[in-house]
């Protein structure tokens, strides 16, 4: 699947996580070669945008609306931070936005930073709203790096995503497949916030737990692991499914977080066992979580797991929007139907707003 065109162009992928971690912005140089990272950088959510973010789903439309056009002014501000220490300036963002509701079921996403905020601010083109027409289309509307991981990192059988949800895309006889396989860090975060840390360094204190047995069989037999592709994760369904049965468990924390790292390493495993996959690309927070790739590694023995450069490690999502907004600028398919079980693939995303840079 090659690129059509060889225009150049500068574009920022902004990416904000379900993990609350904070918003990554990569700045890429994109054209018929490849997409190149230039530069990256991470700025941390506080405390109360945190906070704001995750109670979202509660808050009236007067709130939720305030909360979009905030937040793009927010988005706005990082961006053009990160663009003064930059040597270049890009011709557009591709922002992801943050997502509040993910419901395919009903054919419901929703993703907040209102792009008109955010293209006022830094008088540049913004491209958002990736995952609306795939879902006008029948699809999950997720996910869409998987485009990424066919162009860009082809070489790989496999790329696994270990962000605030699991997700994993692969090459198949039909095309590009792809889908969320569990909860990751959205969970282990959780858990690490009872011992008042952002995240577990390194899965240390999940390693120091013992198995809870009876968790680990209620987690492994939840209904959205036996139901096939395409299919996809959200909060609603964590916060309904997955976290009641952590929660009413009685157990340390360490030994909470050492039953879900052997759960997601378990699905994980599973997925990877039966595409008989041989060569593995992990990336996102969890890659730093060297405990959860241990478990990942010891229960698929024959693949072989990379974990690549730090860049990479942190920001390949941020990257592969970058390759989304160029792919929708210039008229090329960004959103695989063969992933999201769409009727069609589709050139997905809005453009908003443009002026002269001030």
């Amino acid at each position: 699947m090659p690129f059509l065109l060889d225009d150049e162009m500068l574009i920022v992928g902004l990416m904000s996580g379900t993990s609350l971690d904070g918003v990554d912005m990569a700045l890429c140089e994109v054209d018929g070669k490849g997409c190149r990272p230039l530069a990256a950088r991470t700025v941390a959510y506080d405390a109360a945008w945190r906070t704001r973010l995750a109670s979202l789903t509660e808050a009236s439309a007067l709130d939720y609306c305030r909360t979009s056009v905030e937040l793009g002014r927010f988005f706005g501000q990082c961006l053009n931070d990160f663009l003064a220490q930059c040597d270049c300036q890009p011709e557009a963002v591709a922002s992801h936005g943050h997502t509040v509701f993910h419901q395919p079921s009903v054919g419901l996403t929703t993703q907040i930073g209102d792009p008109d905020a955010i293209a006022a601010a830094t008088g540049l083109r913004v491209v958002s709203g990736f995952r609306t027409l795939d879902m006008a289309y029948g699809g999950q509307g997720a996910p869409l790096v998987p485009i990424g991981d066919e162009l860009l990192y082809g070489s790989y059988d496999a790329c696994l995503n270990l962000g605030g949800i699991a997700n994993i895309s692969y090459r198949s006889a039909g095309g590009r497949v792809a889908f969320d396989i569990c909860p990751c860090n959205m969970a282990l975060n959780a858990l690490a916030a009872r011992l008042g840390l952002a995240y577990d360094p390194a899965g240390a204190h999940a390693a120091r737990g013992e198995l809870v047995p009876q968790l680990l069989d209620r987690l492994d037999s939840l209904d959205y692991y036996a139901a096939a592709p395409p299919k996809s994760l959200g909060k609603e369904w964590f916060e309904c499914c997955f976290w009641p049965l952590v929660a009413a468990t009685d157990a340390s924390v360490e030994s909470l977080l050492r039953t879900v790292v052997e759960h997601e390493a378990r699905q994980m495993a599973a997925v990877i066992g039966e595409q008989h996959i041989t060569s593995l690309l992990v990336t996102g927070g969890g890659a730093h979580n060297a405990f959860l790739v241990s478990r990942i590694a010891a229960l698929a023995p024959k693949v072989c797991v990379v974990v690549p450069d730090s860049l990479t490690v942190d920001y390949k999502e941020a990257i592969v929007f970058a390759l989304l907004g160029y792919l929708r600028l210039t008229g090329q398919v960004n959103t695989l139907a063969s992933v999201t079980g769409a009727v069609c693939d589709s050139v997905g995303g809005s453009v908003s707003g443009f002026a002269a840079r001030r």
